[in-house]
């Protein structure tokens, strides 16, 4: 524990589970004093009983739904409560949500739910906070994803909130340079946490009640991304992986402004550079599809 770090808070959403869960715990470790936001009490409790040792008087769970505008205000209260004229040192953008599909399938409500979460949120979040994270010169780290810079068929919901939150991590970085407030984005790629079994039983639910049309017109492709879904977490890396990065990012002189670590981001970073048409094709054989 980095004793250079007591003073320093940071906030996370999404805290519950996963990547979120894993970096409240690698920074306590790591000598950072924590605000974890979660959306039930369930997940507060099963934080908490993850701790040890005397870490757990440098965390504070705040329940918080970034889709809430009464709970964000709410929670800024709290935090401004907490840190005093210190401000907070960071903000770790982490709440999501993957919704898949073909996208002549998917239900628009479920489409705006997706950019919701996945980018306006973010953006409230970051709006709310800044006043504070200019207090203390601090730093904003937010999850993108691989899926931010490559798309696979049957996942373009996702990949379009990843898009956005892409050019939204660009803008506050070049906007806030003034207040010296540093802005970087994680771009992981398969991590082993429980998003896998959401993935798959989402998946489930789609065959069981698929729409009309649906099956006869994209049942290869679901079965293809099923497939995908089950290689890509039994190879998922450790999300040690990932927590290594954002403790990186809160704690170096210097962070990047980018973290892209995990199964497939090389393989992904690689197809990027190709032409459009390669990359359809290979994409093409790789799903059996078109």
């Amino acid at each position: 524990m980095s004793a250079g770090h007591s003073n320093k808070t940071i906030l996370i959403t999404g805290a519950s589970t996963g990547i979120g869960r894993a970096s409240a715990l690698a920074l306590l470790d790591a000598g950072f004093r924590v605000i974890a936001c979660v959306r039930n009490q369930g997940a507060a409790e099963a934080l908490r009983a993850r701790l040890q040792g005397g870490a757990s008087d440098r965390l504070s769970i705040l329940e918080l739904d970034v889709a809430n505008a009464e709970q964000i205000a709410a929670a800024v209260v709290s935090v401004e409560r907490l840190v005093g004229d210190s401000g907070l040192w960071g903000l770790f953008n982490n709440a999501g949500i993957a919704v898949g599909g073909p996208l002549e399938f998917v239900p628009i409500a479920d489409l705006r739910w997706q950019l919701e979460v996945n980018v306006l949120g973010q953006v409230a979040v970051t709006q709310a906070f800044l006043p504070l994270l200019r207090k203390a010169r601090g730093r904003i780290l937010t999850t993108g994803s691989m899926a931010g810079y490559s798309t696979i068929p049957g996942l373009g919901p996702y990949s379009m909130s990843k898009h956005a939150v892409e050019a939204m991590s660009d803008a506050l970085r070049r906007e806030l340079r003034p207040w010296g407030i540093e802005v970087s984005l994680l771009e992981p790629g398969s991590i082993a946490t429980d998003i896998w079994d959401k993935a798959a039983s989402s998946q489930h639910a789609i065959r069981k009640t698929p729409p009309a049309g649906l099956t006869e017109l994209y049942g290869g492709l679901l079965k293809a991304l099923g497939g995908l879904t089950e290689k890509a977490a039994r190879d998922a890396s450790p999300v040690e992986v990932v927590t290594r990065d954002v403790v990186h990012a809160f704690s170096a002189d210097r962070p990047r402004t980018r973290y892209s670590k995990g199964e497939g981001t090389g393989t992904r970073k690689v197809l990027r550079r190709l032409p459009d048409r390669w990359v359809d094709a290979t994409i093409a054989r790789m799903f059996r599809w078109g």
